[in-house]
């Protein structure tokens, strides 16, 4: 299915400098594939390229930005079940979870597509007072310049899609870091992107390794930084990035209130999706559940029983839902969370075992709170079951973390809606479902460790630009 070696992308051009990188079939472990991985030089050679494509790439015409787009849009429709195979070989992604992928994938250009011509600025009355009789105003939006964009494992094509397809829409041109474990999606990106009329210089899509690709963040000739992944790396890019503009879109360890009026086994075929979709392997996935107590027996009775049904395996079968995660070494780091939740007092509903890299879907219930499985971000397919009898008390529950990217509420009742959506301090508050629900064109992104910033295709747009403000007098 995968070609056996894959080029890097250069200045729009692909460059097979190497077959450095392997990268394996995370169910078998096997090398699928081999990449080239850029060096020191090329990733210099790339912002420079950048730089110089920078000029005709924001005066490219609205409308010529947005027919590129929609040659991406057609060319992922026509190649959508490549793509999605591709992803699950990578990625271990359950091959139902990748095709989902790549229809999102497919919606986030799409959206861009429609955004790039609406790019608007405003019209402002300037005469708020006798001095500025005479004058009025108004302002556009022009590109910020070079951006430097680094995107995670888990989800290679859409959230590499989240920062090209905004710089794309605006006219800034970028250099691309996809992670080394799962380079292929944006490599096969910039394959398409690499048949259209760009300015000579406007992408470079490079992997390379951790140590490398220091000039991603420190080189002053880039305008911004978007990454998604880990909070630690995050927040040390943030450290080293100098004066540019910082996005960060990092970890969580999502919670879920299911309140006494929820209807029960919709709160739980949501939450069994939440959870333990590809692996749980997502800065959304429901990792906390808090239950009313009225409730929670019969409730932590269907959820163990939807758990427990859940078919794990190969993620080449349709039937598979829990796949392996990205690797073993992660597998087991997480077993060891489960492990030490269980010794200090916690109780296993079911799951716990590993074989390799993929573990089964896992729930535990009297966790004390200080326990890694409750503070830190689990990133696998586990959940931690707790009740509650006050819902005020519940959202405290909530906000007892250094996370805070969104969160889940099953309630019918509108003032405990409103509530949360005053007192939950996250970046997304999800009525009737789960955390992990995202639409691409929301305004999607954390606080506290959780990031900076917000993407949603609108919303990273206005990140990739600068306001320009223009006054006239009138003597």
């Amino acid at each position: 299915m995968l070609e056996e070696n894959y080029p890097y992308y250069l200045a729009n051009k692909p460059v097979q400098a190497n077959s450095d990188l392997e990268v394996t079939d995370k169910y078998t472990g096997e090398v699928a594939t081999r990449v080239a991985l850029a060096d020191a030089k090329a990733i210099d050679q790339a912002i420079g390229a950048a730089v110089e494509a920078a000029p005709a790439f924001g005066a490219m015409p609205p409308y010529e930005r947005q027919q590129i787009l929609q040659h991406c849009v057609n060319r992922f429709q026509e190649r959508h079940e490549e793509l999605s195979q591709a992803l699950c070989i990578e990625a271990g992604k359950p091959i139902k979870d990748s095709r989902g992928e790549v229809t999102r994938l497919i919606d986030t250009f799409r959206i861009a597509a429609e955004e790039s011509v609406r790019m608007n600025g405003e019209i402002m009355n300037l005469e708020i007072g006798p001095r500025a009789k005479g004058y009025r105003g108004m302002y556009k939006r022009v590109p910020i310049g070079p951006c430097s964009f680094i995107s995670p494992f888990n989800f290679p094509l859409n959230l590499a899609a989240h920062k090209v397809a905004p710089a794309l829409a605006v006219g800034c041109s970028f250099v691309l870091k996809p992670a080394s474990l799962t380079p292929i999606g944006a490599l096969l990106i910039g394959e398409i992107l690499a048949e259209t009329d760009l300015p000579e210089g406007a992408f470079s899509i490079l992997p390379c390794r951790r140590d490398g690709a220091e000039l991603f963040t420190t080189d002053e000739r880039l305008k911004v930084l978007s990454f998604t992944g880990s909070p630690d790396v995050g927040w040390k890019l943030k450290r080293d990035a100098g004066k540019k503009k910082v996005v960060l879109e990092l970890g969580g360890n999502a919670a879920c209130v299911v309140d006494d009026d929820a209807h029960l086994d919709d709160a739980v075929a949501r939450i069994v999706f939440g959870a333990f979709y590809q692996s749980g392997q997502s800065c959304i996935g429901v990792q906390r559940v808090i239950v009313h107590e009225s409730v929670y027996d019969e409730f932590k009775q269907k959820l163990v029983k939807a758990t427990k049904a859940l078919k794990s395996g190969d993620p080449k079968d349709d039937e598979t839902f829990i796949g392996p995660m990205i690797s073993e070494k992660e597998a087991k780091r997480l077993e060891e969370w489960i492990q030490s939740a269980v010794q200090s007092g916690g109780t296993l509903l079911c799951g716990g075992d590993r074989n390799g890299a993929i573990l089964e879907a896992t729930l535990l219930e009297d966790v004390p709170k200080d326990q890694p499985i409750c503070t830190e971000e689990a990133f696998g397919p586990v959940a931690v079951l707790s009740l509650f009898n006050d819902f005020s008390k519940a959202l405290d529950e909530v906000n007892d973390s250094v996370f805070g990217l969104q969160a889940g509420i099953f309630t019918r009742d509108v003032y405990h809606m409103l509530e949360a959506w005053d007192r939950l301090d996250v970046g997304g508050v999800i009525i009737g479902d789960v955390p992990s629900w995202r639409v691409d064109n929301m305004p999607y992104g954390g606080v506290k460790e959780s990031g900076l910033g917000r993407e949603g295709v609108r919303f990273a747009m206005e990140d990739m630009t600068e306001i320009r403000n223009l006054v006239i007098r009138t003597p």
